[in-house]
């Protein structure tokens, strides 16, 4: 059953992934002027990290499915009609749907620290498809990439590397 803390937390999660699908969404002129307000000194360097525009359109698509499904979750578990059985499914999704975010966050963590690229995962059941940011198509690099992502699994996983 679902007890305070948890459900704390799945609203704290919630409200992180909108804000960060919000911050995602905005435009670039409404991102200068929130940085114009800011205290630079003269001579500090800045970087700017433009992303794919096919890992951005694929990031915020994802989340967005992301959101409401687990909008629906918590919906059935606070649900006065809702079953005991369809709330412990809804929680034990919930709890599923957690885990697959962070192993999408700890894979993309891996391609870009071991291969200083971009990329977006996608996680269902046993296969698992990977877009990377790259202009140039390696197969090698695609091979390095899979031997990696299969080291996180004790069972063989079906991974997809695409290139964007």
């Amino acid at each position: 059953m679902i007890n305070k803390q948890n459900l704390w937390f799945l609203t704290l999660f919630s409200l992180i992934m909108v804000l960060s699908i919000y911050y995602l969404t905005m435009s670039q002129d409404t991102l200068s002027t929130l940085n114009v307000n800011s205290d630079v000194t003269e001579g500090t360097d800045v970087v700017i990290s433009e992303e794919n525009d096919t890992l951005v359109a694929l990031k915020v698509a994802e989340e967005e499915e992301l959101l409401t499904r687990m909008s629906e979750l918590e919906n059935i578990l606070l649900s006065d009609v809702a079953t005991l059985q369809e709330k412990n499914d809804a929680y034990e999704e919930l709890q599923n749907l957690n885990k697959a975010e962070g192993e999408k966050e700890a894979i993309m963590k891996l391609i870009k620290d071991q291969y200083k690229l971009d990329s977006v995962v996608q996680i269902e059941n046993t296969s698992i498809t990977i877009t990377i940011a790259s202009t140039t198509h390696d197969a090698a690099l695609a091979n390095n990439i899979i031997r990696s992502v299969q080291e996180f699994y004790d069972k063989d996983m079906y991974i997809t590397v695409k290139f964007s």
